[in-house]
């Protein structure tokens, strides 16, 4: 004991020694590039050893290698070979990870027990191979055929991808080009009767090849830029009249629109879109298919919307029509409008189907019960046993 003491003090007299000498403030640090080649240096040195122990019968040489081995191998693979399995499906759902081992282990440990594994033992012994061939290469087509229906699938959804990508760019063009065409060098709108219809047969172009949400996108850039509304004109060069707030005069009457949709959108399916606020009056919407849309501050008058699917909608200050609604009806090609009373300014809404639309005012539940017409006013959300059926249909 008293020779281990006297090593003990000699180390601490050295330590004192080398403090007093500012000798460890000189020592560099050695880097751990360099630690770590000089460990790996010994890991190759102890296989080789290992390895001519292995011929040698030397096989205390081989376990102390293998020992040498493991300890500088270990702390450098099993840092990132964990976080590699803490990053996998494996590591972030490691519970199910862990019930699904311990499962395995107690079925097998369930089939030792019952002599269930001794039974398939002995089926498996019984299998005829040459029949179990035939079975595997039909396997082996049919996963062949899954493997080609999951690349046209692929294909299928690359090509969907594409095709949204340039459908985007091609509306992004039109938008440009629609700008460039009905404004002047100002800014002011300036359009003449061939840019109208130049405006007007490019949209029907681009709505017909647009899929629901691009036909929402063109329409709530019409809607915003004032482009579908009917704009009061002057009477000698029919260019649209500023109001002195900085928008345009709206003449609901006799207005001319920059863009007439007419029948561009008839039939067309604009589901599942967010069409706020557009302005779609005077259009004729027939059999086209709104469903599930947001149709918030929409204005429908004027806009023939017979047969269309209006299911789960959100027409909450949805515009149906001018006017009052005791006197609005509506529109009717053999009577002019009138923008005061509410006659003939009204969508035609028979037969539309307004099932589970939801945010329905009053005023709009009772136009749409007195004019939709037998079969669609069991569709009104709110029942219309309160509202005579004025269509008489």
């Amino acid at each position: 004991m008293g020779f281990y003491c006297k090593i003990i003090e000699a180390n601490i007299a050295l330590i004192a020694t080398l403090s007093k000498s500012n000798r460890l403030t000189r020592l560099a640090p050695i880097p751990i590039s360099r630690l770590k080649a000089f460990f790996l240096i010994l890991a190759v040195i102890a296989t080789v050893i290992a390895i001519a122990a292995m011929y040698l019968d030397r096989d205390e040489l081989v376990y102390i290698s293998l020992g040498v081995i493991s300890a500088i191998i270990l702390p450098i693979l099993l840092p990132p070979l964990l976080s590699a399995i803490s990053n996998s499906p494996l590591g972030q759902r490691w519970d199910i990870t862990i019930a699904s081992v311990i499962t395995g282990v107690a079925v097998f440990i369930a089939a030792h027990t019952t002599g269930l594994d001794l039974i398939f033992e002995r089926w498996f012994d019984s299998l005829k191979w040459e029949a179990l061939g035939a079975v595997g290469q039909i396997l082996i087509a049919i996963l062949a055929v899954w493997v080609a229906w999951r690349q046209n699938q692929i294909s299928e959804t690359l090509t969907g991808q594409q095709n949204v990508i340039t459908q985007q760019q091609t509306i992004d063009s039109y938008f440009q080009g629609i700008s460039d065409l009905v404004l002047d060098p100002q800014g002011q709108l300036e359009d003449w009767p061939l840019e109208r219809a130049i405006a007007q047969a490019r949209t029907a172009a681009l709505l017909g090849g647009s899929d629901a949400d691009g036909r929402a996108k063109i329409v709530r850039f019409l809607s915003s830029a004032n482009l579908l509304t009917p704009l009061k004109r002057d009477g000698l060069l029919g260019r649209p009249i500023l109001d002195g707030t900085g928008g345009y005069v709206v003449d609901l009457a006799n207005g001319v629109r920059v863009v007439n949709l007419g029948m561009m959108l008839a039939g067309r399916a604009i589901n599942n879109t967010d069409l706020r606020n557009s302005d779609l009056s005077g259009a004729n919407l027939i059999k086209s298919n709104f469903n599930n849309c947001d149709l918030t501050g929409a204005n429908f008058s004027g806009a023939v919307l017979v047969k269309a699917n209006l299911r789960g909608t959100d027409l909450s200050r949805v515009k149906m029509f001018y006017g009052n609604l005791e006197t609005a009806s509506p529109r009717d090609r053999n009577h002019l409008p009138n923008f005061e009373t509410g006659e003939y300014t009204g969508a035609v809404v028979e037969d539309a189907d307004f099932s589970k639309a939801i945010d329905l005012s009053e005023e709009t539940r009772q136009y749409l019960c007195a004019w939709c017409g037998k079969k669609s006013r069991k569709t009104i959300p709110g029942g219309c046993d309160d509202v005579p059926n004025r269509l008489g249909r």
